[in-house]
């Protein structure tokens, strides 16, 4: 199972606990979404402007009750390349498109899903720091050298990051020794 559906699963328990509450949207077979906490219909829009509020949200079918929350998130996601400034160049889909299937496409996913977590830290760290500063400060510093702060955040995610792929290097080395073990071969 995705990592990101396991999560959504699980908020969706947790809500049914009565621990977090995840507001639900239901999306009838006419395509229309239905927010259960505002008892309205909305829109794809309205669904991304609770994701950039990081409200949590469940995305359920009407009749049948699927989870279809990552089908709702891939739609935003299509919208917003296809509008303005893409994110993902064509060489980043060509290959994101390879590792499905693949070998290594759980490894990748898992790579992807840390590092963009990392880099979430990242810019929470930082507008944090930009809170304090002011705006003529921050002129000055992205025409000019970062200082030592900004370096230090930059060099703690390389850091992290190059640590997320070594642990993936040394997953796929360790998943690769016991599938030749299993073929009673040595490599």
């Amino acid at each position: 199972m995705p990592a990101a559906k396991k999560t959504t699963t699980a908020k969706s328990k947790a809500n049914e606990q009565g621990g977090d509450t995840v507001r639900v949207i239901k999306k009838y077979p006419n395509r229309r979404l239905y927010d259960t906490a505002s008892s309205a219909y909305i829109t794809l829009s309205q669904v991304r402007d609770l994701v950039m509020a990081g409200e949590a949200f469940a995305v359920r079918d009407a009749k049948t009750n699927e989870d279809l929350t990552r089908s709702i998130l891939l739609q935003i996601i299509l919208e917003e390349e296809s509008g303005g400034v893409p994110m993902f160049s064509e060489a980043v889909l060509t290959n994101l498109i390879r590792f499905y299937g693949h070998a290594m496409q759980g490894l990748v996913g898992g790579y992807l899903e840390k590092n963009m977590q990392m880099f979430t830290d990242l810019q929470q760290r930082m507008q944090g720091q930009s809170q304090v500063l002011s705006p003529e400060i921050w002129q000055n510093m992205l025409g000019g050298p970062a200082p030592a702060s900004m370096q230090n955040l930059m060099s703690n995610y390389t850091e992290q990051t190059q640590t997320a792929l070594k642990t993936m290097q040394e997953q796929m080395q360790k998943q690769g020794e016991q599938m030749w073990a299993a073929m009673g071969l040595k490599r």
